[in-house]
């Protein structure tokens, strides 16, 4: 276990303090573009890393990872979603360069059009094939799985 010894000002007792990866969501949010082209939503971050991603952010204490993922895309694209899927969860330890995060991935459906709010600088409806590379994180890692599964459909 991971861990930092500090001492307690006041008894002098050593204590340790757990470091814990953060939970996280991302979402795949599916929509039709206005060419009526089935296509799901990415936002251009305004903070570092600025790049494309995947709608997402930290889970708030007391939220549950469907509250968040919920929160998060109305958040960051303005958009209500439904169908609300567990998709997969992301830990590898380097998936993220600010801090350690795991991150459940959700797929939901939405309908209207996207706009950014909050951390995305733009929004955009994109398919397989107009993929905006390189992604944040490890967001192209995760859309390769989403596609892969989706063709096993």
């Amino acid at each position: 276990m991971k861990g930092k010894e500090v001492v307690c000002p006041k008894c002098g007792a050593v204590i340790r303090r757990y470091v814990n990866p953060a939970p996280t969501v991302d979402i795949i949010i599916e929509v039709e573009s206005e060419t009526e082209e089935k296509g799901f939503v990415l936002i251009l971050r305004k903070n570092p890393p600025v790049a494309w991603a995947l709608p997402g952010g930290f889970v708030d204490y007391g939220e549950t990872l469907e509250e968040a993922a919920v929160r998060e895309a109305k958040e960051e694209t303005g958009l209500e979603v439904e169908d609300i899927s567990q998709f997969h969860t992301y830990s590898d330890p380097e998936r993220d360069p600010r801090q350690h995060t795991i991150s459940t991935v959700f797929t939901v459906r939405a309908k209207g059009r996207p706009r950014p709010g909050d951390d995305a600088e733009c929004t955009g409806v994109f398919t397989e094939k107009n993929l905006p590379l390189p992604l944040a994180f490890d967001h192209e890692k995760i859309l390769r799985d989403y596609f892969a599964t989706r063709k096993k459909q």
